[in-house]
């Protein structure tokens, strides 16, 4: 009898143990199967991301004085492409266009508020980017590009600029302190204004 028991408990411990093993083999198939699954959604959802187009020179970290971003707000029926040309057909919008015309393009020179002249060095499809000419208050050199895009809906305009080399501003550590705060309080201006002027776009 104590054999005939012992023979049982045997055979019911092999039982478990290969069952045990088969269950560890399944959930590791299907672990296998799902990575791959996992990986294919991940793929996608980066794909979903909007990237920017960037026309003109492109900055490097040693050279950029700043980069801001900010919220334009939901419009899901509006793109990128479509509040870019909001600012650069009608560049009144512009918290300092002075004396520039209300259509800007390519190659074009104009004279910001305060008697500052820029030129538009490149367009893109969802881009825009100045630079500043000899007799800016800032100094001659000084990149600017205002990128935007949107995500689920939401538009955000990102705000970049650098430099060749440094200017008379941006070697002065309290003059490029304050250029800075100002940029970002006037590019605030900026967003504010598209963020309303987008409905219309």
């Amino acid at each position: 009898m104590f054999a005939l028991r012992e023979v049982l408990m045997r055979k019911d411990g092999r039982t478990r143990s290969r069952t045990f093993r088969g269950s560890a083999v399944r959930a590791r198939r299907a672990s296998a199967r799902a990575a791959p699954a996992g990986l294919l959604v991940a793929a996608l959802l980066l794909a979903a991301l909007p990237s920017p187009s960037y026309a003109g020179a492109q900055p490097t970290i040693a050279d950029q004085l700043y980069r801001y971003g900010y919220s334009l707000g939901f419009h899901p029926f509006t793109s990128p492409h479509d509040v870019r040309g909001q600012l650069t057909d009608n560049f009144w919008l512009f918290p300092v266009s002075g004396d520039c015309p209300a259509v800007i393009r390519p190659t074009d020179e104009c004279e910001l508020l305060g008697g500052n002249p820029v030129r538009v060095e490149a367009i893109g499809y969802d881009s825009l980017q100045i630079a500043t000419l000899p007799g800016h208050d800032l100094g001659e050199g000084l990149h600017i590009r205002f990128t935007f895009t949107r995500s689920l809906g939401l538009h955000c305009l990102v705000v970049s600029a650098w430099q060749n080399r440094p200017t008379r501003c941006t070697e002065r550590t309290l003059c490029s302190a304050a250029s800075r705060a100002g940029a970002w309080a006037l590019w605030r201006v900026l967003s504010e204004t598209l963020t309303m002027s987008a409905y219309a776009a």
